[in-house]
């Protein structure tokens, strides 16, 4: 835990978050900057993960606490959670909690008093009859957001008699600047995934999984093949159990020597640079945080019209039909057959899209003009 002595009148903004594994850090980073440069200090609880250096660094707050539960600690009511949350609550001034995922949203409804904005990053969370029933009972003091809106109007369809300023959208976001120093050059890149120079390469990163639709993927390339220029690979980084069956597809279109499986690769998005095109095949991707990444590292992207992906490339790239495996080829060679200019311009709309709806100080703005939220620091401000 790291923490610093302040008076009783800071104001202070609680965020829970069920873990830092996964993306999940990053998570915890874009909500905690949101009050950089405001009257507020920011503590973050993670309920799972053993006190980490790395984590407590890259959550950008003020202090972080670990306390330490294993995801089975928290089946059930999670009453130790809750006394151990008030506890921390009352020991300084906390005028509102962000929670992210519904567990912390339960939790920090029923340990605290404070108004609390919940954060959810799938779909499918209030398909259950229980929980719909628990957030009505806490609507007065609950905002609910959505990773995109495609996640935002799900929410809506299953609490309908809410008001709309209670169910808004927050776009997830990167730090533009630390992204792309991080990214490795092309040359380093490609070396780095074993790639080849010179030859055209379709990049996709994603669990091999039936939701990340590689089958589409597959398919799609092996009809662009043709059509692209002589030697292009599609390089696939994750892991996953249709692995084996992915490869046998790929070996029954016949370009099995053409499709690369590179397995899990650590910090993947450092080397997306190794790729001319980033494809995005999911068929139910609540938003696409590596569209993100892709286009920071001014790589031209395609994804699918399902969930999120279609909002994050809005007029920065292209889209095609869920399942649609010629489209997706036809976007392939689209892609491939851009000249110079037309990259260079594509990798201006890239990140003039990312700077206008993705960048911290962009999503910043739109969370402060959210009408509840300026209620809420209007009133943790008078008080």
């Amino acid at each position: 835990m790291s923490s610093s002595k302040d008076p009783g009148s800071q104001q202070w903004v609680l965020q829970l978050c069920h873990g830092y594994d996964g993306p999940f850090l990053d998570c915890a980073r874009q909500y905690a900057v949101l009050f950089s440069g405001t009257p507020y200090k920011v503590c973050t609880v993670y309920l799972t993960g053993a006190p980490s250096a790395e984590a407590e660094n890259g959550s950008a707050s003020d202090e972080v606490i670990f306390l330490g539960y294993s995801s089975k600690d928290l089946r059930g009511l999670k009453l130790d959670a809750m006394r151990r949350l008030r506890r921390i609550v009352a020991g300084r001034n906390f005028r509102f909690c962000i929670a992210h995922r519904f567990k912390p949203i339960y939790v920090a409804l029923l340990a605290t008093r404070v108004p609390v904005i919940g954060v959810h990053h799938a779909f499918g969370v209030y398909s259950r009859r229980m929980r719909r029933w628990f957030v009505n009972c806490f609507r007065s003091r609950l905002l609910l957001l959505g990773v995109s809106n495609a996640v935002r109007d799900e929410i809506r369809t299953h609490l309908p008699n809410w008001e709309s300023a209670r169910i808004e959208t927050l776009y997830n976001r990167i730090d533009v600047a630390a992204v792309q120093a991080e990214q490795v050059s092309r040359e380093a890149a490609r070396e780095a995934l074993g790639l080849p120079d010179g030859i055209w390469v379709v990049g996709n990163v994603g669990r091999l999984h039936p939701d990340k639709d590689q089958t589409t993927l597959i398919r799609g390339f092996a009809q662009a093949l043709p059509q692209l220029q002589n030697g292009s690979l599609l390089a696939i980084m994750g892991s996953g159990r249709l692995e084996g069956s992915l490869r046998q597809l790929a070996k029954d279109l016949n370009i099995a020597e053409q499709v690369l499986f590179l397995g899990q690769v650590p910090s993947g998005r450092r080397y997306f640079k190794a790729f001319d095109v980033f494809a995005l095949t999911s068929d139910h991707e609540p938003f696409g945080m590596v569209l993100l990444e892709a286009m920071a590292a001014g790589v031209p992207v395609v994804t699918s019209d399902c969930g999120g992906g279609r909002e994050v490339i809005d007029g920065a790239g292209l889209v095609f039909s869920l399942g649609d495996s010629t489209v997706l080829a036809n976007r392939l060679i689209q892609i491939s057959d851009m000249s110079g200019e037309e990259r260079a311009l594509c990798t201006t709309r890239m990140l003039d899209r990312l700077g206008d709806a993705f960048s911290d100080s962009a999503v910043r703005s739109c969370f402060w003009q959210m009408d509840i939220v300026s209620s809420i620091a209007r009133s943790a401000m008078a008080s």
